[in-house]
């Protein structure tokens, strides 16, 4: 039987989801890159955009520009040792009366916790009982 949410995988999938959020923040792309898994199977879906595979992820975060957001709501369950899904709301002051989804699939690789999978959207606060 799989364990859900096993304290020591969810710490330590809660600490990379901590460590992506400060690097996001940052606007650090190096390490940024290290959090995706390398692969041509990796997706992230944006906003605006669709990148597949880890090359178009990578050029994606290369022409980004730092900005910042305040995180509700967020939640992160993992399956097994290997797998953790982070699900969280975001604020943005650029983006007044709008909130933002985000979604990662997070696999633990032998070089550690990877994003296999993201989606990033937005839509109209008041109707996503954020808050």
């Amino acid at each position: 039987m799989m364990t859900v949410n096993d304290p020591d995988t969810l710490s330590s999938a809660t600490a990379m989801f901590e460590l992506y959020e400060a690097a996001l923040l940052a606007n650090d792309n190096a390490t940024l890159e290290t959090m995706f898994l390398p692969s041509p199977l990796t997706i992230r879906y944006g906003v605006a955009e669709v990148q597949h595979g880890y090359e178009e992820i990578r050029a994606f975060r290369k022409a980004q520009t730092p900005f910042d957001r305040r995180l509700s709501r967020t939640v992160i369950t993992t399956y097994g040792t290997d797998v953790a899904i982070a699900s969280t709301l975001f604020f943005r002051d650029d983006f007044p009366g709008e909130v933002g989804r985000q979604m990662q699939t997070w696999i633990r690789t032998d070089d550690g916790w990877k994003v296999a999978a993201a989606h990033v959207s937005m839509m109209p606060d008041q109707a996503a009982g954020s808050r």
